[in-house]
Formats: C-alpha cells, sequence, structure tokens
C-alpha cells in the first residue's frame, strides 16, 4: 500500500508540474528586440529610445579621434549603434563636459536601446 501512495503521489507531481510548466497551444516565444539600422564604419544615434525617432550617423572620415563632436544644434539622442571599430564616449554635456553624465561603449557592435541619460556629445577614441 505504501508502494502504491508513493507511486500515485509522484505520478500526480509530474503530471501537476507538467501542467504548469507547458505553454498553452498557440503561444510562441518573443521575438528578438529590433536593433537599430547602422552600417560598419558608422555610429548611429536615435532620437528616441528603441531605436526610434530620427537617426543621426557619423562616420570616422569625417570624425576628428579624441575630439568632443556635438549632435546636430538643438538634438539629442536616447539610444545609439557603435559599428566604428573604436570606443566611443557619449557625454550629457554638449561640450563633454565631465561634470554631467559619461559612458564609453566598446566599438565593432555595440547597440544601446536606452541611454540613461539625453546624448548631447561624443568623443571617439584611439584603439
Amino acid at each position: 500500500m505504501r508502494k502504491i501512495m508513493l507511486m500515485l503521489s509522484t505520478l500526480l507531481a509530474v503530471m501537476f508540474t507538467t501542467v504548469l510548466t507547458t505553454p498553452p497551444a498557440g503561444a510562441e516565444a518573443a521575438p528578438p528586440p529590433r536593433l537599430g539600422a547602422c552600417a560598419t564604419g558608422e555610429l548611429c544615434f536615435w532620437a528616441k529610445a528603441d531605436f526610434q525617432g530620427a537617426r543621426q550617423t557619423r562616420e570616422l572620415s569625417g570624425t576628428e579621434i579624441g575630439s568632443c563632436v556635438p549632435l546636430a544644434p538643438g538634438t539629442t539622442a536616447q539610444s545609439l549603434a557603435n559599428r566604428t571599430g573604436r570606443n566611443v564616449t557619449t557625454y550629457q554635456s554638449v561640450e563633454c563636459e565631465e561634470t554631467g553624465e559619461f559612458e564609453t561603449y566598446p566599438g565593432k557592435g555595440t547597440w544601446v536601446p536606452g541611454s540613461p541619460y539625453r546624448v548631447r556629445a561624443f568623443k571617439l577614441w584611439e584603439r
């Protein structure tokens, strides 16, 4: 009798676990997050989080390494992609002052869907 009760309780536990962990029919996994379109060699900024809104792009050929580069006048960015192959530091300050927020992101494929502050300027660094 004890063996039968143990087998029955084990069977019920397995059935209960299966019911709880089986997704409902037709349920699908959430799609992966969409990355913003940004070509190799570009540094891309979007006005809104999740790569939405107006996009600005910069390339190494038109950007002096180590200098403060403000975004277009009157604009800010809330998401970015760094595909330059170099580290980039983004700044809350339009003058790249370190008294405001700033963060450095590695090159070769970093997508940031939501900056913790409004980006107003950036610096690209030597390797």
